[in-house]
């Protein structure tokens, strides 16, 4: 065996045992670029030699995409196909594992007309959104992984020859997960015991608000009522951990909804849709964002906050070191679920119900009822830099550090 053959065995392993944590006689669902193949095959292989009952795979094919969007007509983009949401849905409520691999070009959807973009996307998360419940509220085990693709190696390393670019990309993205290292599986378990340390320490606390001050941004956000910080591995309503992102850097929670105010700037770009945003702000007022500005991808920035009411409200702020891993290889993914790990971001959308105090099990009428944003979208954005600072207040309006300059206080 090969030594990138040893690295794809040690990241399937990652996705099996630390991502989904597939359980004896649990079916496994993966979504995944044809262009995966290989990593799917070894999934599916130790997934099966750990217990696993089913794998059934979906695959997906940008090249197809892209086809339908310039050539389905209008009316087609505004349907989702019911029999997969429910087809998701029963496998959700049958106790299956998810996994979900991307590996799309940041660029796939440029030149697409946004309201196309946008009314696709809302079909999807329209159906999808039962579904997607049962994954923010961790009643079932999932995870997110990268992968490369040609055109997303290209974006990323343009500058070395083609033959070389998948490979940096995975050599990037083995390094970004910790699969370099000798124990993967044990770096992770060690990584995830110093994000609960974070965890513990703000969950004790209860900062009533946070001050976000940097270049471009003088943000206040203010947190509910019995909120409660996350990170690192998340546990089912059945008692099993999983890692819904690998990698992941970050601990977080949910804003109230109509406590944000002030103005926010992106510090890196935001490939949202095929589309990248580059070079944006928004600026709030009582939770709803009133303005927005951008360098690129405006219309498609527009578009996303116009999806509903509540997609011009957060849902999500988290709080990632700028001395990370992921930033201090001073690559930019063009990809959110690595980007988003470099760097404080905030949330557009709805907000993860086990944020709150006991909030498992609430229905979207309860979120909003304890202060917590809901909608059909929930997309990051990179806020963070070296020049972050951040104080959380607490309840007797005392402001303690959390960040200086990028970095933890405490």
């Amino acid at each position: 065996m090969n030594a990138a053959d040893r690295m794809l065995d040690r990241y399937a392993e990652l996705a099996v045992k630390i991502g989904v944590n597939v359980q004896p006689g649990q079916t496994l669902v993966i979504n995944a670029p044809l262009c995966t193949a290989e990593l799917v095959r070894k999934i599916a292989k130790t997934a099966y030699l750990t217990g696993a009952k089913h794998v059934y795979t979906e695959w997906t094919d940008d090249e197809l995409t892209r086809l339908q969007y310039d050539l389905a007509p209008y009316e087609a983009l505004t349907e989702y196909p019911m029999w997969r949401a429910k087809a998701y849905e029963e496998l959700a409520e049958n106790g299956a594992a998810f996994l979900f691999i991307i590996a799309t070009d940041p660029d796939l959807l440029k030149g697409v007309n946004p309201e196309r973009i946008a009314a696709a996307d809302k079909a999807m998360r329209t159906a999808m959104y039962t579904f997607r419940n049962y994954t923010m509220n961790n009643s079932v085990s999932w995870s997110v992984i990268a992968a490369p693709s040609p055109a997303w190696a290209a974006k990323v390393f343009p500058n070395l020859p083609e033959s070389e670019q998948v490979s940096a990309l995975w050599n990037a993205i083995f390094r970004a997960t910790r699969t370099d290292v000798d124990d993967p599986v044990t770096a992770w378990q060690n990584h995830q015991a110093a994000l609960n340390e974070k965890v513990t320490y703000l969950n004790g606390k209860q900062y009533r608000c946070l001050h976000f001050k940097a270049p471009g941004t003088d943000l206040s956000v203010q947190l509910p009522p019995g909120h409660r910080w996350q990170g690192g591995a998340s546990v089912t309503a059945n008692g099993v951990p999983f890692t819904a992102n690998i990698p992941t850097e970050e601990v977080y929670t949910a804003p109230l909804k109509d406590g944000v105010n002030g103005v926010v700037s992106s510090t890196m770009p935001l490939s949202h849709n095929g589309n990248l945003i580059e070079n944006f702000t928004l600026r709030f007022e009582r939770g709803r964002i009133v303005e927005v500005t951008a360098e690129t991808g405006f219309d498609v920035l527009q578009k996303l906050i116009e999806t509903d009411e509540g997609s011009r409200y957060l849902g999500e702020v988290a709080l990632v070191p700028h001395q990370s891993p992921i930033s201090q290889s001073n690559l930019i993914f063009y990809n959110t679920l690595i980007d988003e790990n470099a760097s404080n971001h905030l949330a557009i959308g709805n907000a993860y119900p086990v944020c709150l105090e006991g909030g498992d099990n609430l229905s979207p009428e309860e979120m909003e009822q304890r202060g917590l944003n809901t909608s059909l979208m929930h997309v990051d954005f990179m806020i963070g830099s070296a020049e972050m600072d951040i104080d959380g207040e607490l309840a007797d309006g005392t402001r303690e550090p959390i960040f200086r300059n990028g970095n933890w206080a405490f």
